[in-house]
């Protein structure tokens, strides 16, 4: 962006000082370039992202359809924001199209980006009700009430952008060669609803659901230990009858989690080692020999997940302080080439989680290699 870029302002921003009128045929060819390809970087990632969760097995997981959510808003910002956007900042910032369809581009930005990070709360919520209510949680497909979870996310995003579309920048003397959010009031209410409330909501989930994780790492260490220093015993000591029953006692005493509310088990299935609950119980009987598991795999799918979050708060708060900032303090002056960079750097957050995925997660690396080889 030049130091004349007037563009929409994405996610609650205010959008920029009027410029001063580009000389005619000047153009920002580094905008274009630059716009070009991050629209191709975040529409190829996340395609990817998408397809790869629709059509390999081992990733249909109730976790990868949040993230098949989050990589829709990415892939709507890339197709319907970032082209006007684009060519907006190509122009010199000055905006030569309808109000009607400026407002129309600011309430799709706005919703989008209030989509991911909502986006990221439910993948906390789901992943802490996995954690703490293991028994009532559905792992194998996706239900009810990781439907209701998804379809919140939207429709909240739609109620925090929405005054755009309904009015909001509707006021008298309005500049129609600036696209900008005309209201402060509103920029203070959406970057608070969109950002932050959920960041410190977000942040203590995934705080609480690590420490479940972790007390189900105790748990299973402590359950091998206890299972080879028994199968020691039985090695070189054959149990009789009354041993047979005191190994029994022993591995009930051992459990670290025997005197609490949530007692751990640890199992091996198929060569992974998962942790249980045998002894709660369902509140349907055809569930009373399921066993609520966390396996190696999930495990590795929830540490992918603070390091989306990482990317997304590193991306996104200079923006959203910046922007309240202008909003709130009159008398402060931001330099254009700091809007400018700050603006840049929550657009690219939409094509670096793919980027994640491939670098932490297996399955998803292999599914992005095999497509690519089918292409290169």
């Amino acid at each position: 962006m030049g130091n004349g870029s007037a563009g929409p302002a994405p996610c609650n921003g205010t959008g920029l000082p009027p410029p001063p009128p580009p000389a005619e045929g000047s153009h920002n060819i580094a905008a274009l370039v630059l716009g070009i390809l991050l629209i191709l970087l975040i529409v190829g990632g996340n395609g990817l992202v998408c397809l790869s969760v629709c059509t390999e097995r081992a990733l249909k997981t109730t976790t990868n359809y949040f993230i098949v959510s989050l990589a829709v808003a990415d892939l709507l910002l890339a197709l319907l924001v970032l082209p006007l956007y684009v060519y907006s900042e190509f122009q010199g910032g000055v905006w030569s199209l309808s109000t009607v369809l400026c407002d129309a581009l600011m309430t799709m930005d706005v919703m989008l980006c209030t989509a991911s990070i909502f986006n990221l709360c439910a993948i906390s919520v789901d992943r802490f009700i996995a954690v703490s209510i293991p028994l009532n949680y559905n792992r194998r497909q996706i239900d009810l009430r990781q439907l209701i979870l998804i379809s919140t996310t939207w429709i909240f995003a739609f109620a925090v952008a929405s005054p755009v579309i309904f009015g909001l920048n509707n006021v008298p003397n309005r500049d129609p060669s600036l696209c900008q959010l005309e209201d402060d009031n509103y920029i203070v209410y959406s970057s608070i609803c969109s950002f932050f409330i959920p960041c410190p909501v977000m942040l203590v989930l995934y705080c609480a659901m690590f420490q479940g994780l972790k007390r189900w790492e105790e748990a299973r260490k402590a359950k091998l230990r206890g299972s080879i220093y028994g199968a020691n015993r039985k090695l070189y000591h054959p149990p009789t009858f009354i041993e047979r029953g005191q190994t029994a006692l022993e591995a009930e005493e051992c459990n670290p989690y025997a005197s609490s509310d949530h007692p751990g088990d640890c199992v091996m299935n198929n060569g992974i080692q998962t942790v249980s609950y045998p002894h709660l119980k369902y509140p349907h009987p055809g569930h009373s020999r399921k066993r609520a598991k966390i396996n190696g795999r999930e495990r590795k799918a929830m540490r992918v997940l603070p390091v989306v979050v990482g990317a997304f708060l590193f991306c996104w708060t200079p923006f959203f302080v910046v922007h309240i900032t202008r909003a709130l303090c009159k008398s402060c002056t931001i330099p254009t080439q700091v809007t400018s960079t700050v603006t840049w750097l929550g657009y690219v957050n939409s094509a670096v989680n793919p980027i994640i995925y491939t670098v932490f997660n297996a399955e998803f690396r292999n599914f992005f290699r095999k497509v690519l080889h089918l292409f290169c």
